[in-house]
């Protein structure tokens, strides 16, 4: 059996030595040196050339390198195959630091005292009032935020795909439920994950709908934004500000208008990095349970994309 590592846009040296030494039973090969494609059970996978898949006639599990699952196409995946994702405990607080962050940094109005300091302008205003946080996906991520604001005083709201109750958090759910969201709150946080219902859904219908001192964090994927309307949208005073960490082409560009908004806070897609030690030990435990004939865990819902 190979467990083949097909994860572009990195070196995969260490992750492979990780993973060998976690299963000595199993040749793990990165997918560009791969000896038998037909000997391939397990794929690891984050944006896997596309003539890689039809090779893989043996294919049993497939694994994401990351908490989506939309850098897979799973169209070129067979029905009866598993695919699984990442659940890291760690992600997940590095995550709600981050969001807290950068909700704070908002209030307290730190990029407008950042591009004070470099015009040498010395000229102090109370912090904002605002402390609502309305969330856009209310899964593991978005709970693990949710408590980490409200531990620190903020009122928070969530919307997600389905019903969810929760009784320290207002829920919402259907189109008029996130409507009625969206008119409230201060900060939106998106945290849904990427599907064909979700992106581009951070546009300018549902961005005119936030109080215009509103700002968003984006820490999703960045095509849940349509660009265009995100800027129109801080150029003509609809919104107040943007964090991103995230971005429809990463790296950003260097002639993007982001990197030099002055209303726009921008992060190189590291609010939550997955821990090497962690990730791996999830996958070899799926490896593992593959051989076994135990059902893997984290498996996703095809018909939700997650």
């Amino acid at each position: 059996m190979i467990l083949l590592v097909a994860v572009t846009g990195r070196d995969c040296s260490q992750l492979i030595a990780r993973l060998q030494a976690l299963l000595p039973e199993i040749d793990v090969q990165l997918w560009s040196e791969c000896t038998d494609y037909e000997a391939v059970e397990f794929v690891l996978a984050w944006n896997a050339p596309a003539d890689l898949w039809p090779k893989l006639i043996n294919l049993k599990a497939v694994s994401s390198f990351g908490a989506g699952v939309d850098s897979i196409d799973l169209t070129k995946v067979a029905a009866h195959v598993p695919v699984v994702r990442i659940v890291d405990d760690n992600l997940a607080n590095d995550m709600a630091e981050y969001v807290l962050s950068h909700v704070l940094a908002h209030k307290l109005r730190l990029k407008e005292y950042y591009l004070k300091q470099s015009a040498c302008i010395w000229k102090p205003k109370r912090a904002y009032s605002h402390q609502h946080v309305g969330i856009l996906g209310y899964g593991e991520l978005g709970k693990a935020c949710a408590k980490r604001l409200l531990a620190n005083g903020f009122k928070v709201s969530a919307w997600s795909n389905s019903e969810k109750h929760d009784a320290e958090v207002n829920t919402y759910y259907t189109q008029q439920g996130l409507d009625d969201m969206l008119g409230q709150i201060d900060y939106l946080v998106c945290l849904l994950p990427l599907n064909q219902h979700t992106q581009g859904i951070i546009n300018k219908p549902l961005l005119s709908k936030l109080p215009r001192h509103a700002v968003l964090i984006n820490v999703a994927r960045g095509k849940h934004v349509v660009d265009e309307d995100l800027l129109e949208a801080l150029d003509s005073e609809q919104l107040r500000g943007a964090t991103l960490d995230v971005f429809s082409e990463e790296p950003l560009p260097k002639t993007h208008p982001y990197w030099s908004h002055e209303k726009v806070t921008l992060t190189p897609h590291c609010a939550a990095l997955s821990d090497l030690e962690s990730v791996t030990l999830q996958i070899a435990g799926n490896a593992k349970r593959l051989i076994d004939g135990v059902d893997l865990i984290n498996q996703i819902d095809r018909t939700k994309g997650y």
